[in-house]
């Protein structure tokens, strides 16, 4: 998984919980002066957005997983294999330099 799509990911996840507080504030205040029929319909929008929230930790959770497990395996790669490690970074290195030098 490369380091844009966790961070895309990431960023998804810090904005859907945002989203999904926003919505639940606003559930809140509007039960003040609701009638029974919309009550019912605010428990029922609380029981979904909570539902969404549990979804929404079970998915952080897998993904910071997921980036654990990359992590180690990069890590362990690097350990065994250390010359090649140093070579790709260095091509890696060159590469930026060359791409940076052009502008």
């Amino acid at each position: 998984m490369s380091d844009s799509t966790t961070a895309a990911k990431e960023r998804l996840i810090t904005d859907l919980k945002l989203v999904m507080s926003d919505i639940d504030a606003l559930v809140a205040s509007g039960s003040k002066d609701a009638s029974a029929e919309m009550r019912d319909m605010q428990g029922k929008l609380r029981e979904k957005i909570k539902l969404a929230q549990d979804k929404l930790l079970d998915a952080e959770h897998a993904l910071t997983k997921k980036v654990k497990e990359v992590a180690k395996s990069t890590d362990d790669y690097v350990h065994e294999n250390p010359w090649q490690s140093i070579g790709i970074a260095a091509g890696v290195g060159v590469l930026i330099g060359l791409l940076i030098g052009r502008r």
